[in-house]
């Protein structure tokens, strides 16, 4: 695959991080403004919009004399879990519900959608059961299988597995995700 190829590939498969970055940049924006706008009015004599300015200054440069210590708490929890989703947001991959069907000409990127219902098809051929009664779950290491049996009739756990084990090595998907299948203890009457 050309180098082209595998970053168009990486574009498809991980989503961008601009949008909180962005969300961010408006929102020091906006604060900026705000401080400029109540800067102006103070130069002019006028009063305050909101909030004082050099009143906003000495109140955080006497910080914590007067303060609650259980506020001060809580706003230094809650800047540090919005620094901490900041951070999350910028340094863990970003990963689209997608995978790649390997091909050596083509880049062949596939919603995980598809890939679950050509994945229940395939169970649900195995278990001789109805479309209502498979649900299959994708992510980017497993497929989870989830069957609800008709009652009265004994279904092989091994082979669905191995069914849907076999459709997967036909999709050939990169990263290759294992296979689990939970069959419920309650079955459903026969359609």
């Amino acid at each position: 695959m050309s180098a082209f190829m595998r970053h168009a590939v990486r574009r498809e498969t991980h989503s961008a991080r601009s949008g909180l970055s962005a969300f961010a940049a408006i929102a020091i924006t906006v604060l900026a403004l705000y401080g400029l706008l109540e800067m102006a009015l103070a130069a002019v004599g006028e009063p305050a919009w909101l909030i004082d300015p050099m009143s906003a200054a000495e109140w955080i440069a006497g910080l914590p004399g007067g303060s609650s210590p259980i506020l001060l708490g809580a706003a230094g929890v809650f800047a540090a879990l919005v620094g901490l989703v900041f951070l999350g947001h910028g340094l863990l991959p970003g990963r689209r519900a997608r995978h790649v069907l390997a091909d050596p000409r083509v880049a062949i990127v596939v919603d995980d959608e598809v890939i679950a219902a050509a994945l229940a098809k395939s169970a649900r051929m195995a278990a001789g059961v109805t479309r209502e009664q498979v649900v299959v779950v994708i992510s980017a290491r497993v497929v989870q299988v989830n069957i609800r049996p008709t009652s009265g009739i004994r279904i092989s756990e091994g082979d669905i597995k191995a069914a849907v084990e076999g459709q997967l090595e036909a999709m050939a998907l990169d990263p290759q995700p294992s296979v689990m299948v939970n069959l419920s203890d309650s079955g459903v009457i026969g359609v």
